[in-house]
């Protein structure tokens, strides 16, 4: 794999191919524990291992499964490194676990996780597999951190709250008050509020995405009438 492929994949996974605002799988963990940037980056980062983990168990074996069971055993193999994540955060990051909940046995079903290794891991090799899913599961911690962050600050002032329940109780000054004594605003931290959190940041993406093709397409323009004028000159 040289450098263009490893930029590429990097590139679909953080942006073009964003599996939270351009792909829109996995909306359920996304929009429900999104309500503060630990919450959210907590199950991104498990979701990211399990993503870069079975891509890359999966790519190895994919062309001794056969093709009738290859669903039924690469959900296993999932479910495998899903248990194995969810005995970890148990044992060290007890808090975390009991906050995320049911969210985190749900991962092995999650759309995400599924569409990589079949899309990508089943067809290709075991390095650029494991890039493509640790990209993508990049990419949806970056969305859900930034989801998290927006209600968080909007629905309760502050930022990184619940740290704690992650890194222990060395963590508990960690919490910044961008907004002190701000009363909140339920309706950011309620589903709605996930909602609105993501088609804002659909909207900003798809701007900076036509900002983007503008300024592509106004470079020709401008290298065409400054030719003559160089020709002349």
């Amino acid at each position: 794999m040289n450098f263009l492929e490893f930029k590429d994949i990097m590139y679909n996974g953080l942006w073009k191919q964003n599996p939270g605002i351009v792909q829109l799988l996995g909306l359920c963990p996304l929009l429900a524990v999104s309500s503060t940037v630990v919450n959210g980056v907590s199950l991104g980062l498990a979701t990211t291992l399990v993503m870069t983990v079975s891509s890359g168990s999966i790519a190895p074996i994919r062309s001794y499964v056969p093709n009738e069971i290859r669903i039924p055993v690469f959900i296993l193999i999932i479910a495998v490194l899903v248990t194995v994540v969810q005995y970890l955060m148990n044992a060290y990051m007890y808090g975390m676990y009991v906050v995320l909940g049911i969210f985190i046995p749900l991962i092995v079903t999650n759309c995400i996780v599924l569409a990589r290794v079949e899309s990508f891991a089943s067809k290709n090799s075991g390095l650029p597999s494991a890039l493509d899913g640790f990209a993508m599961g990049l990419g949806l911690t970056a969305v859900l951190g930034a989801l998290g962050a927006m209600r968080e600050i909007v629905g309760k002032g502050t930022l990184f709250s619940g740290i704690d329940l992650a890194l222990g109780d060395m963590a508990q000054g960690w919490v910044l008050h961008v907004i002190p004594d701000y009363k909140g605003f339920l309706l950011a931290i309620l589903p709605p509020g996930a909602f609105i959190g993501l088609g804002l940041l659909i909207a900003g993406k798809n701007w900076l995405n036509l900002r983007a093709e503008q300024k592509a397409r106004s470079k020709p323009a401008a290298v065409a009438s400054a030719s003559p004028e160089a020709a002349q000159g």
